[in-house]
């Protein structure tokens, strides 16, 4: 493994003999990650010339949707935006705040992520279901590191509390996602077909979502 500058960007090279080809990436602390079998710098150093306009497109994309920062016990991410802790909207956030210990106010945090997300999200998942006409057994919720929502074979689904955080839109496509799954438990052409009938920007939002960090 490797280190060394391209331009303006951080490059990580990892050589893994096994490879047939070679991959590019961009990690969390928005370094690149160039994974080869034996090559020489030469050869990376082109491949990252050729490859350049899509660092700079997806860099740039990684950039608009890593997680907002935000002040604890001032502030709050809320569909994607960050919101004062004295608005109207997140006033009782505020109270319990006030009143808790410094450790537990991340789990209050928590709490309250996961109690705007079940009265947010069943209204959105029953008009969804009825426009698609599917139907489901349960819903639940859980803060989730890896996933944004997941759909069983008995009909259950489950959501990030997390989802909460970002754009509307973007929770829409999660939930038209997770009721096709009743339909088709797989990602076929079918599948997304039937996501695209309700949502004609899926592909879109499916990009958008895919490069929007799940934050703590």
């Amino acid at each position: 493994m490797s280190k060394f500058s391209f331009k303006e960007f951080e490059v990580e090279h990892i050589i893994k003999p096994k490879l047939k080809n070679s991959y590019l990436s961009i990690d969390k602390q928005l370094q690149i990650v160039v994974k080869t079998p034996k090559v020489s710098q030469a050869f990376v150093h082109q491949l990252l010339l050729q490859k350049e306009h899509w660092l700079r497109k997806h860099y740039a994309s990684k950039i608009q949707n890593r997680p907002q920062e935000v002040q604890l016990t001032k502030e709050v991410l809320l569909f994607g935006e960050i919101v004062k802790i004295n608005n109207p909207k997140v006033l009782y956030l505020q109270k319990k705040l006030q009143s808790c210990k410094s450790s537990a106010i991340l789990k209050t945090y928590d709490n309250f992520y996961k109690t705007t997300a079940e009265n947010y999200l069943l209204p959105r998942v029953e008009y969804f279901a009825s426009l698609m006409n599917l139907s489901f057994e349960s819903i639940k919720y859980r803060k989730m590191k890896r996933r944004w929502g997941s759909c069983s074979s008995l009909k259950v689904l489950t959501f990030n509390t997390q989802l909460i955080k970002v754009k509307k839109e973007l929770i829409d496509y999660v939930i038209v996602h997770e009721l096709a799954h009743l339909k088709h438990m797989n990602h076929s052409k079918t599948f997304h077909l039937l996501v695209e009938k309700y949502l004609p920007n899926a592909k879109q939002l499916r990009e958008e979502l895919k490069n929007t960090e799940i934050s703590a």
